[in-house]
């Protein structure tokens, strides 16, 4: 069996691995595969052709790790609107409790609310979900 047909079942079962188990990373690393086969039906030597494998399949893994340390962090999941439905809704106050909660009808039931900033008086009106705390809903002044 030729040396670049080893690399290809290599990246395939690198592949493979990667769709069980959802590893991103799996997928770097079998592109460093492909190359190193690339390689070797270019007749590069085996040494070369494993530093090429780990070169490109490291170096890879390796930019794609500094890229997604960029992206911005999901929310919460008490504060994810992709996870709860609840964030970002609305909801009418009439009257605040001394404790800054409160009582509302919201989707067909009895909701206790309690306002996110304490620092200010609260005042009855129109408030914006902004997260779940168990089973009380967090607001913001709208």
């Amino acid at each position: 069996m030729s040396e670049s047909t080893i690399w290809w079942l290599l990246a395939g079962a690198a592949v493979a691995l990667e769709l069980v188990t959802g590893t991103f990373y799996l997928l770097m690393l079998a592109v460093g595969m492909i190359a190193a086969a690339l390689a070797a039906h270019l007749g590069a030597s085996l040494v070369v052709q494993i530093v090429v494998a780990a070169v490109i399949g490291g170096g890879a893994v390796v930019a794609w790790h500094f890229k997604r340390s960029k992206d911005p962090k999901p929310a919460a999941a008490n504060a994810n609107r992709d996870v709860q439905m609840d964030i970002g809704e609305t909801v009418h106050v009439e009257q605040w409790n001394e404790d800054a909660t409160a009582s509302v009808k919201y989707r067909g039931a009895q909701w206790t609310v309690e306002l996110a900033d304490r620092q200010n008086a609260p005042q009855p009106g129109l408030f914006r979900v902004r997260q779940l705390n168990g089973n009380r809903l967090v607001v913001d002044k709208a």
